[in-house]
């Protein structure tokens, strides 16, 4: 399963792609404005960082305008990932974007019917919000389940893109019903890399080589 990070800072990007760990990079309209300044400059030095797929988000509501911004974001970079929202104009701007070449994230995907929808008109990605499901008293990785599930036994090539993930166990249950892609945010990563037996046993090993080294002198 791949690693991407859900992030617009570049400070973050950075860091976690200093560390090797890094696959992509998934944004939305929220995350750039945190940043600030020109979205288009942010997502091409993104890309320079990364140099893998880097989703950047319409933010047009209809098909003409959907693809007016595609376009743009895609000659961004190569490595831009044009992504649209689970709507009826979104999916026909998914259409017709693959069709031109482009590689598409349909996001905001709630059933596993509307994946399969993306799927048919060529997505690149789809993007099940699990963590808006659970919010809502249901269970998000049931629908990645079962569009795992529907993509294994079908000839679609688009890939299970994780996304609203809000802690470790989500991460982990991801890779075990074989998701493609999770998308994760800085703070679920770093939480990945905690344990305080991690810690203890550091601590320990420390002390044991200091005092080892003590008995030297």
């Amino acid at each position: 399963m791949k690693l991407f990070v859900d992030s617009g800072s570049v400070k973050d990007i950075e860091a976690l792609a200093a560390i090797g760990i890094l696959d992509g990079v998934t944004t939305n309209p929220s995350l750039l404005a945190k940043e600030g300044g020109d979205y288009k400059q942010i997502l091409k030095k993104i890309c320079q960082i990364v140099q893998g797929p880097v989703s950047g988000e319409v933010v047009a509501t209809d098909y003409a305008g959907m693809l007016r911004q595609g376009r743009e974001i895609a000659a961004i970079d190569e490595h831009m990932v044009v992504k649209v929202p689970l709507t009826r104009d979104g999916v026909k701007a998914c259409k017709t974007l693959s069709s031109e070449g482009l590689r598409v994230n349909v996001t905001l995907i709630f059933s596993a019917t509307q994946a399969w929808l993306a799927a048919k008109a060529g997505a690149s990605y789809v993007s099940p919000f699990i963590g808006r499901l659970d919010d809502i008293g249901a269970t998000g990785m049931t629908v990645v389940r079962e569009i795992v599930d529907i993509f294994d036994s079908s000839e679609y090539a688009t890939e299970v893109l994780v996304a609203s993930v809000r802690n470790p166990i989500h991460v982990i249950e991801a890779a075990r019903m074989g998701a493609d892609v999770v998308t994760v945010p800085p703070a679920v990563i770093d939480q990945c890399f905690k344990h305080p037996l991690t810690d203890i046993g550091l601590e320990k090993f420390l002390k044991d080589w200091e005092k080892a080294q003590s008995v030297k002198v």
